[in-house]
């Protein structure tokens, strides 16, 4: 038997998959630079419309106002720099923080927002912005309010901790969904990874007011403060 065709057929479809793969990777890798713009968009306004809900007294349109005039800028000792949402009641008082966060789940990125209190030492709200974990499982961190409204009230001094049993009252820890436990980890991870880095530089931004900063975002190494 000649197996010469045989293998030059394998290879032939092999080359063909290749092309394939690299035709619908750079689609693919098209159609997501040309609406990084209107998705980065439609998550601001998801962000300002969430406000509210995640700071307690924080008026949406006052909020907005603010932010949308200067950018409010935090940075870690490290330099590296946080983008935060200065939450103001309708007085214009500061009413606390919504702090942007992501990181990875367990099948792909999850970004949520943190809702602080105007000292940034109680969590007010957590809200998940997106997010592409499984269907039916994973994915219920978005549904479950159940899951998102145990994250208010907690300290945001003491790192929270995922329990599959219903948690001691007044304790930090968060019960995970039920068959969902590596994703409901991941949500406290970026909460716990994001409060240890910003919660600081959020304090100093709100003794001084809430002061915003006109200046861009620094590059690494630069501080804001």
């Amino acid at each position: 038997m000649d197996e010469q065709p045989t293998r030059k057929g394998y290879i032939g479809q092999a080359w063909l998959v290749i092309l394939l793969s690299l035709v619908y990777g750079g689609a693919l890798a098209g159609v997501e630079t040309a609406l990084r713009e209107t998705i980065a968009e439609n998550k601001r306004r998801e962000t300002y419309d969430r406000i509210p809900v995640l700071v307690p007294g924080a008026d949406g349109d006052k909020t907005r106002e603010v932010n949308q005039a200067d950018e409010v800028i935090v940075a870690d000792a490290d330099g590296n720099w946080q983008r935060v949402y200065l939450a103001v009641a309708a007085d214009g008082a500061p009413a606390g923080w919504v702090l942007p966060a992501g990181g990875q789940g367990f099948a792909d990125r999850i970004d949520v927002l943190i809702g602080l209190d105007a000292q940034a030492s109680t969590i007010t709200g957590l809200y998940v912005l997106d997010q592409k974990e499984t269907p039916g499982l994973g994915n219920f961190i978005t549904s479950e309010a159940l899951f998102t409204n145990q994250f208010a009230g907690k300290s945001a001094d003491d790192p929270l901790t995922v329990v599959t049993t219903d948690p001691i009252s007044g304790s930090h820890q968060i019960k995970a969904i039920t068959g969902a436990t590596i994703s409901s980890e991941s949500v406290c991870r970026i909460v716990n990874r994001t409060l240890a880095t910003f919660k600081q530089p959020i304090r100093r931004r709100a003794l001084q007011g809430g002061k915003a900063t006109a200046q861009a975002p620094p590059g690494p190494g630069k501080d804001t403060q």
